[in-house]
């Protein structure tokens, strides 16, 4: 028998964070662009950029910032506040994943 299930963050009755987003928030990251972020999940620019602005309104820091141009352009970045979302979201799924495991074996000696 397999337990199955998946693990969001809602804030406000809204979606604020899960797999896709955080997978999002990391490629930005890496590569300091939205767009190239968003190309890299194949996801459209504008799908990126509204996730980033209801993860931005829902958080109670800025989680992603714009930088100004340059000689190499503007960009975007993950703030340290946003490393630190990426960090407790992934640790709080490593125990969601861990219960799992546990009502997984609790059921199959009962069942």
């Amino acid at each position: 028998m397999d337990i199955k299930g998946n693990f969001w963050i809602e804030k406000e009755g809204k979606s604020f964070l899960g797999r896709g987003r955080i997978e999002l928030l990391k490629k930005i990251d890496k590569y300091g662009s939205i767009s190239k972020a968003a190309k890299e999940m194949k996801m459209s620019y504008k799908a990126a950029w509204d996730a980033v602005d209801i993860i931005n309104n829902l958080a109670k820091e800025r989680v992603v910032e714009k930088i100004s141009g340059g000689k190499g352009g503007g960009g975007t970045r993950l703030t340290e506040y946003g490393k630190k979302l990426i960090d407790m979201f992934e640790s709080a799924q490593k125990i969601f994943e861990s219960d799992l495991k546990a009502l997984e074996e609790f059921f199959n000696k009962k069942i």
